[in-house]
């Protein structure tokens, strides 16, 4: 039996990996198999109004079974990942209460990271004036320009972020104005150790298979209305230079909205920034020691897979603490 842990604690399962590999499908099922529930660990999916773009799960795919911190918050309102850890750590408790089994499924490397290291988030204060002159220095210069100023003062803090993630991009511009200080040397939490008795699966295929799979994937949104999801959200009043609205797809379509882009091209560069967004994933992922990798496509889909993660899955539901990767 293989898996990762921390020290014995309330058992939580993590399926993680990048995008296009497959862990959404595989969360349902092993929860369905366990009788356990889901939370989503995907920074996006807490948006309301941002379904097809952000790959949510419809109600016939998750199969009857309860999924969590999805539909959070408007799409203009703040949310961080103190923010998701709060929720997060509420629900688990619920399900160990009730006898279930947590099943944490995303891509979003910092919210794993803050469930299975608990981390404690310090809430400092910050600059508004900060904020709006990177704001609109990003609105003026793009977002590789501030990316690229971040990257030469914070070149770590730089390498866990997407340059399209303006809101984190400017709170680490901001850590360095306020203190002169690498958000990556003091960062804002502190790690607790873990209160979880986690194991983490992460699924992962050959890069060439998993890139094609990203073509697919987004021709797919497309053709299920990702557009027209766009058009609405602009509809309802929200602006193209929100946090929200610079996930990939609505930040590249709302150029095509407004006339900067042809729509293949905006699909093409939809296609580039989620490869490079998934080769970040990976980089993060990989770094992790306590992750046992299970490749796609090594056997039977989901059979393998499932064949894989159950054991634990089991064994966690049952109380067993199960063996972490030595």
């Amino acid at each position: 039996m293989s898996g990762s842990t921390s020290r014995m604690g309330r058992p939580v399962l993590c399926i993680v990996g990048p995008t296009a590999t497959g862990k959404s499908e595989l969360g349902v099922l092993v929860a369905k198999a366990v009788g356990g529930e889901v939370l989503s660990a995907d920074s996006m999916q807490v948006y309301r109004g941002m379904d097809i773009g952000t790959a949510k799960l419809t109600p016939e795919e998750m199969q009857g079974v309860p999924h969590h911190l999805i539909d959070l918050v408007d799409p203009d309102q703040r949310f961080t990942v103190a923010d998701w850890k709060e929720r997060a750590d509420a629900i688990i408790a619920r399900l160990h209460e009730a006898g279930k089994l947590p099943v944490v499924v995303g891509g979003t490397g910092l919210y794993i990271r803050a469930i299975t290291e608990d981390l404690d988030f310090a809430r400092q204060e910050g600059s508004d004036e900060i904020r709006a002159r990177w704001r609109q220095f990003a609105a003026q210069r793009g977002n590789e320009a501030l990316y690229e100023t971040l990257r030469r003062l914070d070149p770590e803090t730089a390498a866990r972020l997407h340059p399209n993630d303006v809101r984190r991009v400017i709170r680490a511009l901001e850590v360095w104005e306020l203190n002169r200080e690498r958000l990556s040397e003091r960062y804002d939490w502190r790690i607790q150790g873990g209160r979880y008795h986690t194991v983490l699966f992460g699924l992962s295929m050959a890069r060439e298979l998993l890139y094609h799979r990203v073509n697919q994937r987004v021709d797919q949104m497309m053709a299920s209305g990702l557009l027209d999801e766009v058009r609405r959200l602009f509809a309802r009043g929200y602006r193209r230079d929100l946090p929200s609205m610079q996930a990939i797809g609505y930040k590249e379509l709302a150029a095509h909205l407004a006339g900067e882009l042809s729509l293949e091209d905006a699909v093409a560069q939809v296609k580039q920034n989620t490869r490079r967004f998934v080769k970040r994933q990976l980089s993060w992922f990989r770094r992790d020691p306590r992750i046992t990798w299970i490749d796609r496509a090594a056997g039977p889909w989901p059979d393998a897979a499932l064949h894989a993660v159950l054991p634990s899955a089991f064994a966690l539901k049952a109380g067993i603490q199960v063996r972490g990767r030595e």
